[in-house]
């Protein structure tokens, strides 16, 4: 889950109509915010929960974390062939394939293998050793997993194969909450997932939502230029939260399925698009590639991107040309 995001929003009730409601959940192991704007009180906390339980069931599916979930169970079948998924895990898998061929084959949810090494690692305080790096890694890739869609099965080539869609279910799932809430007539809404943020129509008497970019390697500290975002996703990732650090080195919690150890660049990537899955796979996949090839891979995929790296004591930013129009050009 990444937290590098974090709302500036004031509470305030434009009318006696309409009002602002903020309900927060631990879900997917951090933070899970939706704000909207409703009438009744009433209506829109019975609308929170329906959105929460939605979460849930999105949750069953995708975690690796519950080894009851749909993803958990796959890790611990004995038979590896023709494995028949549900639609929804079976149509993210294609969609992550897709993802992965798109951005030279960075981003990769077959890394389960490696993912689980490094928590058993930090949770034990002991650094992984080469051989374990090693084994891991050769169970990672779309090589080894065979995805037959006429049937809608997946086949596994070796045992001990472990999908993590982290990097790019977050960014789905709130995608997934806005959507269901313009179902119900509510436009004017965000749903924050860890700092995976999906945004509708702006607050009334606003040009958009206000969003804060955290400085590479600061928890508190944000960029003096704020975000102004609509009916749009908005992902960041980087290594202020979690990484291990080993013989001086921090390395991130982003995995580089290539070399099956943590990103070492200390960098914050923020993407910009149209749809949350896409803002957190992209984010994700250019937090590993090197700076020009991340720029070029946002371009081809049509979001805005802003690479911020500390280089000693000072910050070195990149942007896309497409990246200036989300500045806020009204400061508050």
């Amino acid at each position: 889950m990444l937290r590098l995001i974090f709302l500036l929003l004031f509470p305030f009730t434009v009318s006696a109509q309409l009002k602002r409601f903020e309900f927060s959940e631990t879900k997917m192991g951090s933070s899970f915010n939706i704000i909207f704007y409703h009438t009744d009180s009433a209506e829109a906390m019975s609308l929170s929960r329906e959105c929460f339980v939605f979460v849930d069931s999105l949750n069953t599916i995708f975690s690796d974390y519950i080894s009851e979930s749909e993803v958990g169970k796959l890790s611990l079948l004995k038979n590896l062939t023709d494995i028949k998924v549900s639609d929804e895990l079976f149509s993210m898998i294609v969609r992550s394939k897709d993802a992965w061929e798109r951005s030279g084959n960075t981003f990769d949810i077959t890394i389960g293998a490696l993912t689980q090494l490094w928590r058993k690692a930090k949770a034990e305080k002991k650094f992984p050793t080469k051989a374990e790096i090693k084994a891991a890694k050769d169970l990672t890739g779309f090589k080894n997993l065979i995805i037959n869609e006429r049937s809608q099965t997946i086949s596994f080539k070796k045992t001990g194969i472990r999908l993590d869609f982290g990097g790019i279910v977050p960014g789905y799932v709130a995608q997934r909450v806005i959507d269901l809430l313009k179902t119900k007539n509510i436009s004017i809404a965000l749903v924050d997932a860890s700092g995976d943020i999906v945004m509708g129509d702006a607050p009334p008497g606003k040009d958009g939502w206000t969003v804060g970019i955290n400085l590479p390697e600061n928890e508190n500290e944000i960029w003096d230029k704020k975000l102004e975002l609509k009916n749009i996703a908005v992902s960041t990732s980087g290594d202020v939260y979690r990484y291990t650090i080993h013989n001086g080195i921090k390395y991130s919690h982003i995995i580089d399925p290539k070399t099956g150890y943590g990103v070492t660049s200390q960098r914050n990537v923020t993407v910009i698009t149209k749809y949350g899955a896409d803002a957190d796979w992209l984010a994700t996949a250019c937090s590993i590639l090197p700076i020009k090839k991340a720029l070029a891979l946002a371009e081809k995929e049509h979001a805005a991107i802003l690479i911020a790296t500390l280089k000693g004591e000072k910050i070195l930013t990149y942007k896309s040309k497409s990246f200036y129009k989300y500045f806020q050009k009204k400061q508050p």
